[in-house]
Formats: C-alpha cells, structure tokens, sequence
C-alpha cells in the first residue's frame, strides 16, 4: 500500500517572480494589449511576439469597437 504524506498545519505560498516581465502569450493567460505590454513587445525585439500582440490587439480593438458601437445605439434608443 503507498503511503501517504501528512499534510502540515501550515499553509505554504509561492510568490512569482519580480523579475518576470508580462507576455501576451503568458502562462496566467492573455493579456489585454495595452500600451505597456505593446511597448514591452517592441523592447525585446522578438519579431513574432510584435506580430503576435499586433494581431491580439486588432482583434481586442474589433472587440472593443463592437461593444462600443452596441452601448452608444442603447444610449441613443433610451434617450428617445
């Protein structure tokens, strides 16, 4: 039979790391691209990762337009 580890009475926390710097493409997910993860992009150079937040951030803008363009015609229906 294996046996079993005990478990502590002591709740155990990891912290990340300071130094990491976000990614479009993180472990945590996608970020929204907003200027600091755009100019964080440009700054390592990596030709794929600017190509990868471009077209993240088109597509975050279409989102965006959309639910825009949505709001201003309820503001417009609710307002007569």
């Amino acid at each position: 039979m294996p046996n079993r580890k005990s478990q502590s009475s002591t709740k155990t926390t990891t912290r990340k790391s300071q130094t990491a710097k976000p990614s479009s493409l993180g472990a945590g997910g996608p970020l929204p691209p907003y200027g600091v993860a755009i100019r964080d992009a440009i700054a390592r150079g990596d030709v794929r990762e600017m190509r990868s937040v471009a077209a993240t951030t088109r597509k975050w803008l279409k989102d965006v337009q959309a639910a825009l363009d949505a709001m201003e015609k309820s503001v417009k229906a609710l307002e007569g």
